[in-house]
Formats: C-alpha cells, structure tokens, sequence
C-alpha cells in the first residue's frame, strides 16, 4: 500500500464507455475499468495512466457513474488505492465483485458508491459463504449494497431463495436482483416459474427485482 503512484500497474481489458447490463444501475451509462481475465487481452496500465483515461472520457462525454469490475479487482488493491485517490472522479464508482475477497473489501470501501455482488452459480458452497460476507462487509460500513444473480439453466429455485434468505438476515438493506437464465436461440420469453420465483422471494426480502440482462453488445459487463 505504500508503493508511488508511479510504481503500481495492472492488466486491464479496456476502459471502454457502455451501457451497464446488470443489476440495481442496469442501463446506466458508465465508464469501465475492466481488469483482465486469463483469456482477454490485456493491456497494463499504471496508476497514473489509469487517471489520465478517466479524465479524459468524463471530461468528454456524460457518465452516470464508473464501475470496478472484470476479474478479480480486488486482487489489485494497490492498484486501485493509488488510481482512484488520486483520480478523485465526479460521479459515483460502483464495484462489482464475484464477493470472493470481504477482507480485502475492507481497504477500499471509501471509493465506493456502491457494491455488487454479482453471483453467476459457476462455484460451490464456499463462493455462497464469500459472497454473503462481502454483502456483511458492506452493510457494516454503511455502503450501499447488491446482490446479483446470474442464473443458469440448472440453477434450483431453492438455492437462490436461500441466498435471499441469508442475504436479509446479514442485511436488511440489500437490494436483490435476479436475472433469469435467457437462451439466445429465440426472442426473450419467460415461463411462469420466474414470476413464482419472485413471490417466494419477495416473501423473504422486500426489495426483490426480476429484470432481463441488457444484452451485448449494448450491455457491458
């Protein structure tokens, strides 16, 4: 944490302008930092460069908030100490994390305006017991706080209405969004489960929401 601004770097996929395709601000304008996955071109940035490019898209274009997000983010917490501290940017910045690091959330809450927790059922148990952490991690701080869904063809309904459960026992401000498995084979229809689904769920936690993701290429994640 005590490296110079000028010493500290990541791999990032881009910082491409879009439009938000998850969760609470779906269809905001944003600005993403995307830090790179192992199958994405990467270009590492430092610290400074990083700053350089948020000032120069907001100072160009309109932007409801910039979001932190790609893979693992939180695994570059110098980076994004000395990047966003320095950047000091004019809109909100949103994370959104698979939740699998609450300690290391800990460190840069302050940058946040909000925090999403974005869980794709791709994990097991443990990934659930993390992600239910970081939401508590947020909570406890008084950061404004997600938990998204991205369900799979073979997600159960239980298993998503027990994370409800457990979301609104740590927190009863988080907000909810669950967003159904879509095929892209055909024009979007949902069948009578996910609306059945909602009702169980919203019986658990009031501030439950059943949206469509945004899809590509209008949709950035």
């Amino acid at each position: 944490m005590t490296e110079p601004m000028s010493m500290v770097a990541a791999a990032l996929a881009g910082v491409p302008a879009g439009v938000q395709a998850i969760g609470p601000w779906a269809g905001r304008r944003q600005l993403f930092v995307r830090f790179a996955g192992e199958a994405e071109t990467a270009t590492m940035y430092g610290a400074p460069a990083l700053v350089r490019e948020i000032d120069r898209q907001l100072g160009r274009s309109a932007f409801h908030s910039i979001v932190i997000g790609g893979r693992d983010p939180l695994g570059n917490l110098p980076f994004l100490h000395a990047a966003l501290n320095a950047a000091k940017p004019r809109v909100p910045v949103m994370l959104d994390t698979d939740g699998q690091r609450p300690q290391e959330l800990t460190e840069v809450l302050e940058h946040f305006a909000l925090v999403q927790v974005t869980v794709d059922f791709s994990g097991g148990e443990a990934s659930f017991d993390h992600a239910i952490a970081s939401l508590a991690v947020a909570a406890k701080h008084g950061t404004p706080h997600a938990l998204v869904f991205l369900a799979r063809e073979d997600t159960p309904d239980s298993q998503m209405l027990r994370l409800v459960e457990e979301a609104r026992r740590t927190s009863a401000s988080v907000q909810v969004v669950i967003h159904p498995f879509m095929s892209g084979d055909a024009a979007p229809t949902l069948d009578r489960r996910w609306a059945t689904l909602l009702e169980q769920a919203m019986g658990m936690h009031a501030d439950v929401r059943l949206a469509m993701r945004l899809p590509a290429p209008t949709g950035l994640r």
